[in-house]
């Protein structure tokens, strides 16, 4: 179970790496479109997409909405059959920080400000997954236990200073 809870922590680190990567190549796209003389208004939303790179806009939309809080849930619930210190906090933090995402993202198209935090909140998210998947390495578990196991028989471990 600690390397499936590895695989979705990391994997969560990737999806937002793709939101920031496709969100740049979205808006890289409008710059073009805009700067060879296109328009943007409500009309551009009907029929096909005026610019090819508005693609990475979907892809920011459906993964953000969809794929991440997906993986957020799944790594929260596979949180309490890992038998590590702090897994079921770091998954609870990284679901929080991908519930104030979604929100922050929903209402950062009426209010501008929380667009910025968006992305602040997105690196807060990437670094919260990934201390999660390297809190549940072997070595780390491993030293946990041995740190118990010591405190419970009151012997000191190796390699402690005294």
């Amino acid at each position: 179970m600690r390397i499936t809870y590895r695989v979705f922590s990391f994997a969560i680190c990737a999806l937002v790496a793709l939101q920031a990567a496709s969100h740049a190549w979205g808006s890289a796209g409008l710059d073009v479109y805009i700067a060879e003389g296109g328009v943007v208004d409500g009309s551009a939303l009907e029929g096909p997409p005026p610019f090819p790179e508005v693609v990475g806009f979907m892809i920011h939309g459906m993964n953000g909405m969809f794929v991440i809080p997906a993986l957020a849930i799944l790594l929260f619930v596979f949180s309490f059959f890992v038998k590590a210190p702090r897994a079921v906090a770091f998954a609870g933090g990284v679901l929080a920080l991908v519930v104030l995402q979604v929100t922050l993202g929903l209402f950062g198209h009426s209010i501008p400000l929380l667009g910025f935090l968006h992305g602040i909140n997105a690196l807060l998210l990437f670094a919260t997954a990934l201390l999660a998947g390297l809190n549940v390495s072997k070595r780390r578990v491993e030293a946990a236990a041995a740190a118990a196991a010591a405190a419970s028989t009151g012997a000191v471990p190796a390699g402690a200073a005294v």
